[in-house]
């Protein structure tokens, strides 16, 4: 482990959709990242086709959430997801990891069943 605490899980949508984890070590990154942006801009996680195993994470930023959005805040962050991304993310976590080949954010999805090398592309 890296001797970070567990990431919390933020509470549900108000549709009851599933929860996504945010380590405390993506939310400062994200958060950093953003302090560059617009005051409104969010970090949008998306699922699209695509990607060597069939799916891909996307990462992009937008400027509003819509109401059936998953809204993660975390020391300063804010994540959304859409509903249809978050049926492939139900329990996974995102994280921010720096290692000798460069830093990157990850998922680590307990949905998927195999990924590509680079990490980016995943199927179910």
């Amino acid at each position: 482990m890296s001797g970070e605490p567990d990431p919390i899980k933020i509470g549900q949508s108000q549709a009851g959709l599933p929860q996504v984890g945010l380590t405390e070590r993506a939310a400062k990154r994200i958060a950093e990242i953003l302090k560059d942006e617009p005051a409104s801009s969010v970090l949008r996680v998306a699922v699209t086709g695509g990607g060597c195993s069939g799916f891909q994470y996307d990462f992009c930023f937008d400027d509003s959430c819509a109401e059936d959005d998953l809204v993660i805040e975390r020391a300063g962050a804010t994540v959304v997801i859409d509903p249809v991304s978050l049926d492939f993310l139900k329990g996974a976590e995102i994280d921010f990891v720096e290692e000798m080949i460069g830093a990157a954010f990850k998922i680590k999805n307990p949905n998927a069943t195999a990924s590509c090398g680079c990490g980016t592309s995943f199927s179910v």
